[in-house]
């Protein structure tokens, strides 16, 4: 199959048919001494500003796509916008010399301009712009997509973004919402003394996660390297060496499942406080998130829906958000008794009465984990801290002082998935490195050596956490499909 679907603008035309006239008009407007594809037009604003704070008989200067158009004879209504918004433009035939109305009349939805004019209200009651003059700044030749459906194939919106855009509202808002989020996420962490930094996308080690990296060759160096599966061993590195409040917003990159909630790219923010702990951490994401939401949203409760469009539940982050033990939530919903059955009881109540399906190949820290994820995770609206989790599961992190079984962790919880860990850092090298030696089992060429010779020349005790901003960005759009919150999602070929 073709990866371009047929977009009829006209009954009986094909794409072809449309691009053919299409192509005709670029030659008769080059052939009024036109250039159809433009040049420089200098903005004094946008269509969402215009509305924003509208008053009458203001000259402004604004570009859009054309993607709306009445002809109304001598009169020419049209509306021209992009992904922030639209605005309705009015143009007549005395307001513009016999060579301007012949090339508007060359111009249709789809097409790029930019218009000089003056704010007006219609007499519907409609804010417009009464156009001056205009300027053609791109001919499309491909037609837009149908003005009342848009793309009716979902797979196509995730393959032709850009049409995606054009044509349907709510996606373009989304993203604009993504940006903001992300603008503000920056903002709320550079107000409070975090320094941005970058650090390694191509590493020879793929650490700070337990995930399968994407692997390719340096062939000026000579050696094997690995797309990133995190930031943090780097970003602790810059803590011994002097950076006490860092962060870094960017990509990482795991070569594993794609699903609606998981794309192989991906974005990620890292934080880390030298002072700090997992307690401050969950401070810190707290205040982050709410604040966010209140500024580009203005609430704090956010409707989910399933893929279906049918509403799943309402999020709402109103503070405080409760914080709760491991143990104790998985005995909530396993029994009060759990933790003192025997392995083989807890794997025959998890089969049998609570109903989860569990591989032989897990162990018991497993099996307790597979219960937490079906019945606690997975069910969870509200925003939750999941506190003190098996060390097992966290080599990087702290033992508890009180129960060194487990870690001081917490796992941010909400909307029926992990959300963000923060940990208590673990910056005894010794510890560290036997942490490290038990994950990777036999396979110890897999453990960050000069890392772990860095923590010897001395890091401060640090909270850190890292929030997954797709899914952040999920929660407040209220997005089902991680596809639907990346602009341009990792998909199959199509055959």
């Amino acid at each position: 199959m073709s990866d371009t679907q047929p977009v009829n603008n006209a009954p009986g035309s094909s794409e072809e048919e449309l691009i053919a006239v299409r192509r005709e008009k670029v030659d008769k407007i080059r052939a009024l001494g036109v250039n159809p594809y433009g040049g420089r037009f200098d903005v004094t604003t946008n269509a969402a500003e215009i509305k924003a704070d509208f008053a009458e008989g203001k000259q402004v200067k604004l570009i859009g796509r054309i993607i709306g158009l009445r002809d109304m004879g001598k009169t020419q209504f049209f509306t021209i916008g992009d992904v922030r918004g639209s605005i309705q433009c009015m143009l007549t035939r005395k307001a513009i010399s016999e060579e301007a109305w012949a090339l508007w009349k060359l111009l249709e939805r789809g097409d790029w301009v930019g218009v000089e004019g003056e704010t007006f209200i219609t007499r519907t009651g409609e804010p417009s712009v009464r156009v001056a003059s205009f300027k053609v700044l791109s001919k499309a030749l491909r037609p837009m997509p149908d003005k009342f459906h848009g793309l009716a194939d979902a797979d196509m919106r995730y393959r032709k973004r850009h049409m995606d855009l054009m044509s349907n509202a709510d996606s373009a808002d989304r993203f604009v919402k993504r940006s903001l989020i992300i603008q503000e996420v920056r903002k709320y962490l550079t107000d409070r003394g975090f320094l941005e930094v970058e650090t390694p996308m191509l590493q020879d080690v793929a650490g700070g996660a337990a995930a399968k990296p994407f692997e390719s060759y340096y062939n000026a160096l000579k050696k094997p390297v690995t797309l990133r599966i995190a930031p943090e061993l780097f970003l602790k590195r810059l803590l011994v060496g002097g950076f006490p409040k860092v962060f870094e917003l960017n990509r990482n990159f795991r070569n594993e499942g794609v699903d609606r909630r998981h794309n192989p790219e991906f974005t990620v923010l890292e934080v880390y406080e030298a002072g700090g702990d997992y307690e401050t951490m969950a401070d810190m994401m707290e205040e982050m998130i709410t604040s966010v939401a209140e500024k580009i949203f203005g609430t704090l409760k956010f409707d989910q829906y399933d893929d279906e469009g049918n509403l799943r539940w309402t999020v709402d982050l109103t503070r405080p958000w409760r914080r709760a033990d491991y143990n104790d939530l998985v005995k909530e919903v396993a029994g009060a008794d759990w933790f003192d059955l025997t392995p083989e009881q807890r794997r025959d109540r998890a089969e049998n009465e609570l109903h989860i399906q569990i591989g032989d190949e897990l162990d018991d820290t497993a099996v307790t984990q597979q219960v937490y994820e079906k019945l606690v995770e997975e069910k969870q609206a509200n925003p939750l801290f999941v506190c003190h989790v098996a060390r097992d599961l966290v080599p990087l992190a702290k033992a508890n002082p009180e129960n060194p079984e487990v870690v001081d962790v917490f796992e941010l919880v909400m909307n029926g998935q992990e959300l963000c860990p923060g940990y208590s850092e673990q910056n005894d090298p010794v510890e560290q490195l036997e942490r490290l030696k038990h994950q990777a089992g036999e396979e110890t060429q897999k453990i960050d050596y000069d890392f772990v010779q860095t923590l010897e020349s001395g890091m401060p005790s640090a909270g850190g956490i890292g929030i997954g901003i797709d899914r952040l960005c999920m929660l407040l759009t209220g997005a089902s499909s991680i596809r639907d919150i990346i602009l341009f999602p990792q998909l199959k070929n199509r055959g």
